[in-house]
């Protein structure tokens, strides 16, 4: 698995994919950026059918590029509901009043709809579905919540979509007030993604899928993921045979050494989820 396509285009999305996924160590990339291009029905009846759709479509055609062959496919399906709107919008937030209308007019038509209905009955919740297509051709889902209220008014800039009416109470703002680190730890996409990243991990020490090829993954502010680091080259013949002796020497310690530090990595992540592998 050293690579991981993630069906979306949305640059927004990818900035949280990638500060959640990026020490996976694996390349990660957008549909677009790996030039798959697919209208995908979403004809599902839940978050997680709908996720499983995107996944498996995209997958098909990733199967048939050679570079794309053993990738993991990624894709999620997420959206709000209210309580006192039974649950609407649901698997159609993205649709609601229509996929060309903006979120400003979305967001004030639900807060119109929510005129009188007081505070303990505006509860609401963020869901996100995230299904993966693996190389030997299973699937796996997983699903990640957000509880909060619908707030009175649009606040705050830091979020998207659904985020400047959705109210947390323990913080006091609105989601798209939250600071962006603060938001990946909360964030109904950040819990399902960690999760989605712990069912990978196991599917790793299980040798389901091959193992991740250790590469820096950088990031731009924008989402986009940067041109691959270039690979180490050979040493030039014109360097003095003691030199490249040395060099070549060196290069065990370094790879050791950054080994121990991935593992140290992984079992502190693993100490701060609680996780009673350790």
């Amino acid at each position: 698995m050293d690579t991981i396509i993630f069906a979306t285009g949305n640059k927004n999305k990818m900035i949280e994919i990638r500060m959640i996924l990026a020490d996976l160590g694996c390349k990660i990339l957008s549909q677009k950026e790996a030039g798959i291009q697919a209208d995908v029905v979403e004809d599902g009846q839940t978050f997680e059918e709908n996720a499983l759709i995107k996944a498996t479509t995209i997958a098909d055609i990733a199967r048939k590029m050679p570079e794309y062959r053993n990738a993991v496919v990624l894709a999620d399906d997420s959206g709000l509901e209210i309580d006192a709107l039974n649950k609407e919008p649901g698997i159609y937030s993205a649709r609601y009043m229509g996929e060309d209308t903006s979120y400003d007019i979305k967001n004030q038509a639900l807060i119109d709809r929510l005129e009188g209905v007081p505070d303990e009955k505006r509860t609401a919740r963020f869901v996100c579905a995230i299904a993966a297509a693996l190389p030997d051709g299973s699937t796996e889902v997983v699903r990640g919540t957000m509880e909060g209220r619908i707030g009175y008014e649009i606040t705050g800039e830091n979020g998207f979509g659904y985020d400047p009416i959705f109210y947390l109470p323990q913080f006091g703002c609105s989601s798209a007030e939250l600071e962006p680190e603060k938001k990946n730890e909360l964030s109904h996409r950040g819990e399902g993604l960690r999760k989605m990243r712990k069912v990978l991990e196991e599917k790793l020490e299980q040798g389901a899928i091959s193992g991740v090829q250790e590469r820096v993954v950088y990031v731009k502010e924008d989402g986009q993921a940067l041109a691959e680091p270039t690979p180490r080259p050979e040493l030039p013949n014109a360097v003095p045979e003691d030199v490249q002796q040395v060099v070549k020497n060196f290069r065990p310690i370094a790879d050791e050494a950054s080994g121990m530090l991935r593992n140290y990595l992984k079992k502190a992540r693993l100490s701060l989820a609680g996780d009673n592998r350790l």
